[in-house]
């Protein structure tokens, strides 16, 4: 079997206050995503969102429906959106394919049928997966890095300086958003000050970071915050209680995602740095 899947169930503030390392890693914290001839699926409660991983090396990987969706094809009553962080690859949507460099995004809407290709085994494709559910139909619509809508934000001296590509943000979707954000090359921190967004879930994949690199992505009550040491290649989820930010040991990037009540990318709750613990 190519598709695995997990489920990570919600979790509430109160409980999360009590929870060790292993405890917080294991309800928030999601690796192994990346595993070659596998496609490696999360399912949350956390607005239905569902992550994953496909890496596709001796032939095409099919992404087939798992039991919690509770219908015969993946995106029966769900939207897609994948993004390649690998070598350049194929996604195949019905009878139509679309080629992802790396950095590409693709949305795919309800109902489609979709497989994963990679153009080289010695270095294949690795597309990031995020679905969530849809309650109408959407086109097809591939986003290249160079099209997406750019911000460029924050400044050496606070270790911020970073672009946003917003890569949803030109297509319509149903409830589903996503992005991306490069660090420059001395900066560190990511989303601070912080926020939370109460009508809204979010998941961060982090990537680009050296074998040697970690991001410590911190999370919790913005009056209890607690924190989880982020890996290359690793997702961490985060319920809208809680903030989400992080600070690495050199620069990376990574690739966020929103599913929830709106698309309203500046709908948030900033919360001030002196009000955090």
């Amino acid at each position: 079997m190519t598709v695995e899947y997990t489920t990570r169930f919600a979790i509430d503030p109160f409980a999360t206050g009590a929870m060790g390392t292993d405890e917080l890693r294991h309800n928030f914290h999601i690796g192994n995503l990346f595993e070659p001839g596998r496609i490696n699926l999360t399912y949350t409660h956390y607005d239905r969102m569902i992550l994953g991983g496909a890496v596709p090396t001796d032939g095409p990987l099919k992404l087939e429906a798992i039991k919690p969706v509770g219908t015969k094809s993946f995106l029966e009553r769900r939207e897609l959106v994948v993004v390649n962080i690998g070598g350049p690859g194929e996604v195949v949507v019905g009878d139509g394919a679309h080629a992802l460099d790396t950095r590409d995004m693709l949305y795919v809407g309800l109902g489609e049928e979709v497989a994963f290709t990679s153009k080289s085994a010695a270095t294949p494709a690795k597309f990031y997966i995020l679905s969530a559910p849809a309650h109408c139909k959407y086109p097809t619509r591939l986003i290249t890095l160079g099209n997406a809508k750019r911000l460029d934000l924050g400044s050496q001296e606070t270790s911020n300086e970073r672009s946003i590509f917003q890569f949803t943000s030109t297509i319509e979707t149903c409830q589903i958003v996503v992005g991306m954000t490069q660090l420059a090359k001395g900066s560190v921190w990511n989303t601070m000050p912080a926020h939370v967004h109460d009508r809204r879930m979010e998941a961060y994949l982090y990537f680009d970071v050296a074998d040697n690199a970690r991001v410590f992505h911190f999370m919790g009550e913005p009056s209890e915050t607690r924190h989880i040491v982020m890996a290359n290649e690793e997702a961490v989820l985060s319920p809208v209680w809680s903030i989400h930010s992080g600070c690495g040991t050199s620069n990376y990037a990574f690739i966020w995602a929103m599913a929830g009540d709106n698309v309203d990318y500046t709908d948030v709750d900033a919360v001030a740095i002196g009000d955090m613990r």
